[in-house]
């Protein structure tokens, strides 16, 4: 092993472990010393029964993990039709099958059972664990568990939220007041943490952490003030003269750039442009560091400068122009606190322990954090509600004519065997981008409109340390990574809810969370192409080249108060989500209509109920939060009569 190596800590047993459960572990048991294994399983049985029924306590590749997606890249990008003889799993016509286990799915079983409490239903899922994107990873470091979210994060604006969700949240016991004090909003202030920009050798020349907030990490985090004025921060930053010159003209500009928009119109204004013309046309932006350091952080848009648009960037992102385009802050937002320890995966299993009470104990938003989800109570013949994990749909068919069928009979794949089921009504709240490979009675236009939802492949790294004292020392809580692998990373959200406890001291364990967009700025592309090259790169990638760059950018942002990757990390979760965020129109490119629910739209045309099947997911409302999520499964279920 080579010496930088070990000094990362990449021959550290966490390594083996990680590819253990990121890969399977039939696979690479041999590579796997003894003992090491047996203390693994050791520390998972106490989980559960079997150590592999364990999900959210595997580290190494997950979200979109090995096993999950090959069945249905075989059906959708070669074809393949024939999986063997279909057996029956059993003699049940289910009233519902909901293909999907997301928070969409789950949401459309509930009001299914809302209409008909004797329902009986069946959930199927191509993953090994339910939630969707809100997933949630666990850790054992210091004696005890740490929790993280490796997708749908949070509860976010909930005020504005329809009576449907805020109903739906009330069933589940959730109380969103109680996180007006499990949120502790002075952790950051209370321990000087501020925000930074970290630049790294390899792009700028130089290892620097800055710690300014260029990017609106303010926006969500109730950061710590930083000790730089503007002009101090752009100085320390690795850049030509000219480009700083630039730089602290665009972040500290107040004169109003366009002001012969009226401020009505403004927003409509931005929205009419890219970031990146915003800032050549009214700011007189033309160094190419200046746009190289602003490059990613347009982040959640999962596009480039040049393919967001400035209204997304300056108001939703954060990123500086907001005052050269004349805006007023604003102070009516919710803040960003509607956080459970483990993001929405807390709403996931509300929802799974309210259909299936036996798979866990207790009754509140309190104690569904630690409760501990017995996996083999998922699917069990006397419950009338069933969730069946690690099943692939691959066909969904009415049993005659859609618009006099009885039925629908659906088949699935579930190790490497075909099954099939019968439902008298079946939600389809899986990707709308595979749903015409699922379902080829679908009218061609609707599979079209289907088809190009193309969701932006988005990563999220957890990284669970032994301690945060470099971070303590150097006064940071989160910064941005502009030319680095993950473009940002910070200290987790300080949430505090029933038994769970967030860390309160630098030698405490924690979780750093990190992020990756994969996109192709300024080639040319449409924002297709680029998520679709983005989903390419990021299945292709190792878990060993994402471990590498973890530990590189963390070594070299943080040594300088005293990291050391090798004894400080503990784990290492990479939740790759190769169908992630919804696709977000290009109004660039596309046409705007004032109704979202104008039946000019793609998401509108590709929902339209068939028969006995509808269609629940955020791809149908063409927003990727939890509240759309809870909204089409409403409309879906509505839908069946």
């Amino acid at each position: 092993m080579k010496q930088r190596d070990r000094e990362l800590g990449m021959g550290r047993d966490i390594t083996r472990r990680d590819f253990l459960y990121g890969l399977g572990a039939a696979s690479t048991a041999p590579l796997v010393p003894g003992t090491t294994l047996a203390n693994e399983i050791l520390a998972l049985e106490k989980k559960g029964s079997d150590p592999f029924l364990y999900p959210p306590a595997l580290t190494g590749l997950r979200g979109s993990h090995t096993g999950s997606f090959e069945v249905a890249h075989a059906l959708a990008r070669e074809g393949r039709s024939d999986w063997g003889p279909e057996r029956r799993t059993d003699s049940t016509v289910y009233d519902l099958v909901v293909v999907g286990a997301g928070i969409s799915g789950l949401s459309a079983a509930h009001f299914y059972r809302r209409q008909q409490p004797d329902a009986r239903i069946l959930i199927l899922d191509n993953h090994d664990d339910f939630g969707g994107h809100a997933k949630r990873n666990e850790f054992e470091s210091g004696g005890r568990t740490v929790l993280g979210y490796g997708g749908s994060q949070t509860l976010e604006s909930p005020s504005g939220y329809s009576r449907v969700v805020k109903k739906l949240l009330r069933e589940l016991g959730v109380d969103l007041n109680r996180f007006d004090t499990a949120y502790d909003q002075e952790f950051l202030r209370r321990n000087n943490l501020a925000g930074g920009v970290f630049f790294n050798r390899e792009n700028w020349g130089a290892d620097k952490l800055v710690r300014f907030d260029m990017a609106g990490l303010g926006g969500y985090l109730p950061l710590a003030p930083s000790s730089l004025s503007a002009e101090e921060a752009v100085q320390a930053m690795p850049l030509s003269d000219a480009a700083r010159g630039e730089m602290l003209r665009l972040l500290t500009l107040d004169e109003d750039q366009i002001p012969d928009v009226p401020e009505r119109l403004k927003e409509d204004y931005l929205y009419s442009m890219s970031y990146r013309d915003f800032l050549e046309r009214h700011v007189g932006i033309t160094e190419p560091d200046v746009f190289k350091a602003l490059e990613g952080l347009t982040t959640d848009s999962c596009l480039g400068l040049d393919a967001t648009m400035a209204g997304d960037a300056i108001i939703y992102s954060g990123l500086p122009g907001g005052r050269a385009a004349g805006l007023e802050k604003d102070d009516d937002e919710d803040p960003y606190i509607h956080h459970f320890p483990d993001g929405n995966a807390s709403i996931a299993r509300l929802l799974v322990r309210n259909m299936i009470p036996a798979v866990a104990p207790g009754t509140s938003m309190e104690d569904i954090v630690t409760a501990q989800f017995d996996y083999g109570k998922l699917d069990d013949p006397a419950s009338n509600v069933r969730l069946r994990l690690n099943s692939t749909v691959i066909k969904a068919r009415h049993d005659g004519h859609p618009d006099k069928a009885k039925r629908v009979q659906l088949s699935y794949v579930q190790q490497g065997k075909a099954y099939q089921v019968q439902a008298k009504n079946c939600v389809m709240a899986c990707y709308n981008a595979m749903i015409p490979a699922l379902c080829p009675e679908l009218p061609e236009a609707q599979r079209k409109a289907l088809a190009g939802q193309v969701k932006a492949p988005i990563l999220y790294t957890n990284v669970a340390l032994r301690n945060w004292q470099a971070w303590h020392r150097l006064g940071v809580g989160a910064f941005m990574a502009p030319g680095s692998y993950h473009i940002n990373a910070l200290l987790d959200f300080p949430v505090s809810l029933g038994d769970y406890r967030f860390t309160e001291s630098p030698d405490e364990p924690v979780i750093v969370h990190m992020e990756r967009f994969l996109h192709r700025p300024n080639q040319g592309l449409s924002n297709r192409e680029q998520h679709r090259l983005g989903r390419h790169e990021l299945l292709s990638t190792s878990f060993e080249t994402i471990e590498r760059s973890v530990r590189e950018q963390l070594t070299a942002s943080l040594s300088e108060g005293g990291f050391d990757p090798a004894k400080d990390i503990e784990a290492i979760t990479v939740n790759r989500w190769a169908h992630g965020y919804t696709y977000a129109y290009d109004f660039l490119n596309e046409a705007y209509y004032d109704d979202w629910d104008d039946a000019r739209y793609p998401h509108v045309q590709g929902r339209q109920p068939f028969g006995r099947i509808t269609i629940a997911n955020a791809d149908a409302g063409a927003d990727a939060t939890l509240n759309v999520a809870v909204e089409q499964a409403y409309r879906a279920v509505s839908e069946l009569g």
